[in-house]
């Protein structure tokens, strides 16, 4: 074991323990307080089945975690110790994976827009591999940090960049500049970066960055870089409901890769996978503060509308394929995740604290008649839901309740106990039963709230 996790880091549940019963044990302390907070129950077992189906799926590509999607010391803490590099995007995510022992060699300052106080900070601390996609990034990190090596990011020309996604990103047609400038500023350019984002499941976006980024290659090596590494960004699918299961995406990224950069050619592979890591591992839960009706006679208004605060310091998305529950009718000694379906239901709004930036966090959901005091559950998360920094929300953040089941940590020191594995030895990791997850998905069962109740 490398040392970043051990079992003081979360609660170790056996099989069949489910998110369900950790949230009837948490919910039933909480009970008891005054201040009811909200809080997050995170499943880092579902994370090591998404590590392991990754490298089962994507075998020449090693995963760079960017902080920014979720930035817990629980997260942080397992995806070191399972090898993975990260995805730092300013001096405050660079210190907090260094501060939990993270070499340098396993960072990516990813941004390509860099203040130069972050810069030094990277170079004092030894981060070396950096992005850029312009002269002005360009002399900032030749004049602070002579010795970082540094990805051209650039976007496929066929793709609009006006997409949000594609924000960053230089054109084919102003490579060979910034490549001659790094060159004449002494910048060792060693690869290339590129971020689809959602197009990244789109087999013609990916297949056409992919030979995008191999033209630039033999543009930078031509003029004399040492290039021999490709990131190719993130926009893997967090959860199961979405248009291609990431075995499918991974079949077109593997024959563009072994088209344009097959294996033997030098070229390591990275990507940044966030959502897919952490989206369906966490849960969230808060809690009702407040409540205002607004009646049915009011002008505008089409019906009967109860307006739920819920005040949590930070704001959940739910989406319309979204599961929510509503736990308590009353507090009682026992916490019970209880069935609603005998109160009226109502067009409500859902609402954060006052007065701040998040405060809207849904409209026109058909819900139960709500008291203060009961609590919501958000199942699907875990991406951008916990701020970097608590400045963003005016309060502490939440709470994180860390839970793994004994198979799935067992798996994760076998994972450790085996530097230099063989396909077999990945396929066998990969396989659902040897960690006793066909048995019981341990703490991946979401309740369903339905008009007979909870299922």
């Amino acid at each position: 074991m490398n040392g970043y996790l051990n079992e003081s880091n979360f609660l170790m549940v056996e099989e069949g323990f489910t998110t369900r019963d950790l949230l009837e044990n948490l919910l039933g302390e909480l009970c008891q307080e005054s201040d009811q907070q909200a809080f997050f129950v995170a499943d880092l077992g579902d994370i090591v089945k998404k590590h392991l189906r990754f490298l089962k799926a994507l075998p020449r590509v090693k995963p760079y975690f960017p902080v920014k999607c979720n930035s817990s010391e629980g997260v942080i803490r397992l995806l070191a110790e399972l090898g993975a590099g990260f995805a730092c995007a300013n001096k405050a995510e660079i210190s907090q994976v260094q501060g939990l022992g993270v070499p340098a060699d396993r960072i990516f300052y990813s941004s390509p827009c860099k203040q130069v106080a972050h810069i030094r900070y990277a170079a004092t601390h030894g981060v070396r591999l950096m992005a850029f996609d312009n002269e002005v990034e360009l002399s900032k990190v030749a004049r602070s940090h002579p010795r970082a090596r540094m990805l051209l990011g650039i976007t496929a020309d066929t793709i609009s960049s006006a997409h949000p996604s594609m924000t960053f990103g230089t054109t084919l047609k102003s490579c060979r500049h910034l490549l001659e400038t790094a060159k004449e500023q002494a910048v060792e350019v060693v690869g290339i970066s590129f971020h689809l984002g959602s197009r990244g499941l789109e087999p013609q976006a990916l297949a056409q960055a992919v030979a995008t980024a191999q033209l630039v290659f033999d543009m930078g090596t031509e003029l004399g870089h040492h290039m021999h590494l490709l990131d190719m960004g993130g926009g893997f699918p967090g959860t199961e409901d979405t248009r291609a299961p990431l075995e499918e995406i991974a079949v077109g990224i593997n024959s563009a890769l072994d088209l344009y950069f097959p294996e033997g050619s030098g070229v390591d592979i990275v990507a940044r996978p966030g959502r897919y890591y952490v989206t369906s591992a966490f849960t969230l839960a808060v809690s009702i503060t407040a409540l205002e009706e607004i009646p049915m006679e009011q002008p505008g208004s089409d019906g009967r509308c109860d307006i739920s605060r819920t005040c949590p310091p930070v704001s959940p998305e739910p989406s319309p394929r979204g599961e929510l529950l509503f736990p308590e009718e009353e507090c009682g000694s026992k916490k019970s995740l209880v069935p609603c379906s005998e109160r009226p239901w109502h067009s409500s709004s859902l609402r954060g604290p006052p007065g701040h930036a998040e405060d809207r966090i849904a409209d026109g959901l058909e819900l139960p008649q709500l008291h203060v005091g009961d609590w919501l559950v958000f199942g699907n998360m875990g991406a951008y839901t916990i701020p970097t920094s608590p400045l963003l929300t005016g309060g502490p953040q939440p709470q994180v309740t860390y839970a793994m089941s004994r198979m799935a940590w067992k798996a994760v020191q076998l994972f450790q106990g085996k530097p230099s594995q063989t396909e077999e030895d990945r396929e066998s990791l990969c396989t659902p039963l040897s960690c006793g997850w066909e048995m019981a998905e341990t703490l991946c069962v979401t309740p369903v709230f339905t008009p007979a109740g909870i299922i």
